[in-house]
């Protein structure tokens, strides 16, 4: 009876462990935003408005581009959004490659099965831990099951194989979010940049608008103003979203190959206990 409370108690306290570990991930998550839309907002008033930046002290003529882009004031939530990206493209980077791990996945599983070929599970445990990535950390799961499953004689050869598949299942969902973890963030950027850069562009053309509106000859300075802010934010959105929709499609596609690589170590688990005992 105490084994059967022993295990039972062991998801309750991961499922503990998995939350306290997702909200403190969520207040990380939120810090880092809040930060690079303050630090974009620091550019835009310190950097872009530096008064060399304008001909006059209320900074209504611009001399370059950097006041130009001074004049709206969407362009600091874009350029937060933008270091968003960069952030969480950064992040993911890193994540990733420490994903992937040292050796190649299809190399290492190819030397996992020549071990286990030779009934060597202590040497296809090692080349998991010089692999040291999410393959790695599946394929070990599996094989302590594996080794595990050699010594039971009182489970046949398919409960056998089972349970080796629902040990790298259970080791796979433990992996997958990570991987998977704040790609939220690009795929939202990719359009919420381009609505963001859309609406500058709106305040801007109605500026020049209002501009040619006025009775008598047009302000040409605001009319010029108002149609540089437009572009201005056009260009910095649709970067922004162009660059987060390339990192999004390209950590996507990383990601498919360690779990092609997740999967056929897996299949190799199985294939290799059910030809080496039967």
């Amino acid at each position: 009876m105490a084994d059967v409370k022993t295990a039972a108690a062991r998801p309750s306290g991961a499922h503990s462990a998995g939350k306290a570990k997702s909200s403190n991930g969520f207040w990380i998550n939120l810090i880092s935003v809040i930060a690079c839309i303050v630090a974009g907002w620091l550019i835009w008033a310190y950097v872009l408005g530096d008064s060399s930046n304008f001909s006059d002290p209320e900074k209504h003529k611009p001399l370059n581009v950097w006041g130009a882009m001074h004049v709206s004031y969407i362009i600091p939530f874009l350029i937060g959004m933008f270091l968003v990206m960069l952030v969480f493209a950064l992040e993911r980077t890193v994540t990733i490659i420490k994903a992937k791990g040292k050796v190649n996945g299809a190399e290492f599983v190819r030397k996992v099965q020549y071990h286990l070929a030779n009934k060597n599970i202590d040497a296809a445990l090692g080349e998991c831990d010089k692999q040291s990535g999410s393959v790695g950390n599946v394929m070990k799961a599996g094989l302590l099951k594996y080794r595990e499953m050699t010594g039971n004689n009182e489970l046949n050869t398919d409960q056998k194989i089972l349970s080796i598949q629902n040990e790298v299942e259970e080791a796979t969902a433990l992996e997958l979010p990570m991987l998977e973890k704040n790609l939220v963030f690009l795929s939202t950027i990719t359009s919420a940049a381009t609505l963001l850069g859309l609406l500058g562009t709106v305040v801007g053309m109605i500026t020049a608008f209002q501009a040619m509106a006025q009775s008598g000859a047009p302000d040409a300075t605001t009319l010029a103003a108002g149609i540089s802010e437009a572009l201005y934010n056009t260009a910095l959105g649709i970067g922004t979203s162009f660059i987060a929709m390339i990192a999004y499609n390209y950590f996507t596609t990383a990601i498919d190959g360690v779990n092609y690589s997740i999967d056929e170590s897996g299949f190799t688990l199985t294939q290799s206990f059910a030809a080496n005992y039967k």
